[in-house]
């Protein structure tokens, strides 16, 4: 393991001394397609042996082994020419009638750019890239943990930190949704690709033959419209043994949604929509004029209820203004709660998507065909020895493990509690509820004349605290 986070660490000290990149961003957008490039590369070797009549879409001098490979080739002004007037145009305008995976290199490198401008650094960094491989097990397994490390990195890129969603967040809510092999499974907005991977892992466990595999591949999608993320979705789909497109360049918002029939529907949603952001204008023109509005997980809320399937399943997550918004977000919770059965809201304590956003988010997981009766509210508490999340103490998966055993038990307790429909029709859709018992009095579950003997106690103590102030004042 420590060898490929050396061989990270070794290209990102290379790329800072170059003058083109610039920032972090742009650091791991030129470190992510070179890699591209290499796992591409040992893809098609695995590919050879694995698909029938595997015809490469890449002309032979643009392929990795032959511009890459030899550690004394190509390097200097010579390679920065070659890799800015050659290779770049060529797999922009790469034939994607040939192959599938031509599919995948045209959407990658679409807009897709070469920041680095020195080619004495650049051949440095393919070097290094060019000892990792991707056909070797434990390569490719070390390398999904330092993938997702590079993620994370996006946190503090600035507005790029809205790609990524912590792993425990997507992996409880594919866990609780259970997607079974055959369910299409979909993510309107997928980012980085975490639901989609956390979904492919899960569903693989069902995997024993090779049409089962294809049926893997067939089932999953996600669409993407900003590059760097699509980029890195793409690459971490491959990394997840993906040989197909899967993931789409675009926004499922510009089209209009009287558009969306029963072929766009699917089993699956599973997403966090960006929040906070608002779309160009016009698009809210694509929306029935009671959903206009251009904050964009407000749209794609009432577009997921449009794309899910009679007895659809959706684990989104979403923000605590949707919960007690009004005008707009009233009628979209409306539509909602009118056409789907929003079964449970888990309210995450704050810090989960640190440092990206303080803003407070939720889970919401329903199904469609139902018109809601009761909504169960889970409010998850901080583990033992956490006051905050933060980047140094993370949300981890093992924290959801309460949850989840209470989740097919379920039983009002000091975090969980039930509110009819009634309720919230009463409300005008608020959906931003809080435990009905003062969480304060109940939170180490102790009688009144414990938290009398704890008040007694704290009162005695300043006390004394005070007296111990003043005699050393005199």
């Amino acid at each position: 393991m420590s060898n490929i986070t050396s061989i990270i660490k070794s290209i990102r000290d290379i790329m800072r001394k170059d003058a083109g990149v610039d920032g972090d961003a742009q650091r791991i957008s030129q470190m992510v397609w070179m890699l591209f490039m290499k796992i591409f590369a040992d893809k098609e070797e695995e590919w050879e042996y694995t698909l029938d009549k595997y015809e490469s879409p890449i002309e032979d001098k643009f392929k990795w082994d032959v511009w890459a490979s030899d550690d004394e080739g190509l390097t200097g002004d010579e390679l920065m020419e070659f890799i800015n007037s050659e290779l770049f145009p060529a797999l922009k305008d790469i034939d994607t009638s040939k192959t599938e995976q031509a599919k995948i290199i045209k959407a990658v490198f679409e807009d897709t750019y070469n920041y680095m401008k020195n080619g004495t650094l650049f051949r440095q960094v393919i070097n290094e890239i060019d000892k990792i491989d991707f056909n070797s097990s434990e390569d490719r397994h070390t390398f999904n943990d330092i993938y997702e490390t590079i993620l994370k990195e996006l946190q503090s890129a600035g507005s790029s930190g809205e790609y990524y969603t912590p792993r425990a967040v997507t992996q409880f809510i594919v866990d609780m949704v259970d997607p079974q092999l055959g369910e299409s499974v979909l993510d309107p907005a997928c980012g980085t690709g975490g639901f989609l991977t956390c979904s492919i892992d899960h569903v693989r466990k069902q995997v024993n033959n090779p049409k089962a595999t294809q049926t893997l591949q067939n089932s999953i999608r996600g669409v993407e419209k900003k590059p760097l993320p699509h980029l890195l979705c793409t690459t971490n789909l491959m990394l997840h043994g993906f040989d197909q497109p899967a993931v789409t360049r675009g926004n499922m918002l510009t089209k209009s949604y009287s558009d969306y029939g029963t072929k766009d529907q699917v089993n699956i949603v599973l997403s966090n929509p960006p929040f906070g952001g608002t779309e160009e204008d016009g698009t809210e023109k694509n929306f029935p004029k009671k959903f206009q509005t251009k904050e964009t997980a407000d749209l794609f809320l009432a577009l997921i209820i449009k794309v899910l399937k009679k007895k659809g399943r959706a684990g989104v997550v979403l923000p605590d203004g949707t919960l007690f918004g009004e005008g707009v977000k009233t009628r979209i919770k409306e539509e909602l709660l009118t056409k789907c059965n929003l079964h449970t809201i888990v309210r995450l304590p704050n810090g989960v998507f640190s440092p990206y956003t303080n803003i407070k988010t939720n889970l919401l997981f329903f199904e469609k065909g139902k018109p809601t009766k009761d909504i169960w509210y889970y409010e998850m508490p901080y583990p033992d020895g956490i006051k905050n999340f933060n980047r140094s103490k993370p949300i981890d998966i093992k924290h959801f493990n309460i949850i989840k055993k209470w989740w097919n038990k379920r039983e009002e307790n000091e975090c969980a509690w039930l509110v009819p429909i009634k309720e919230i029709r009463e409300n005008k859709f608020n959906l931003d509820l809080t435990h009905p018992v003062d969480s304060s009095s109940i939170e180490n579950n102790k009688s009144m004349e414990e938290l009398l003997v704890d008040l007694s106690n704290s009162y005695s103590k300043s006390t004394s605290i005070i007296s111990q102030i003043s005699d050393l004042l005199k």
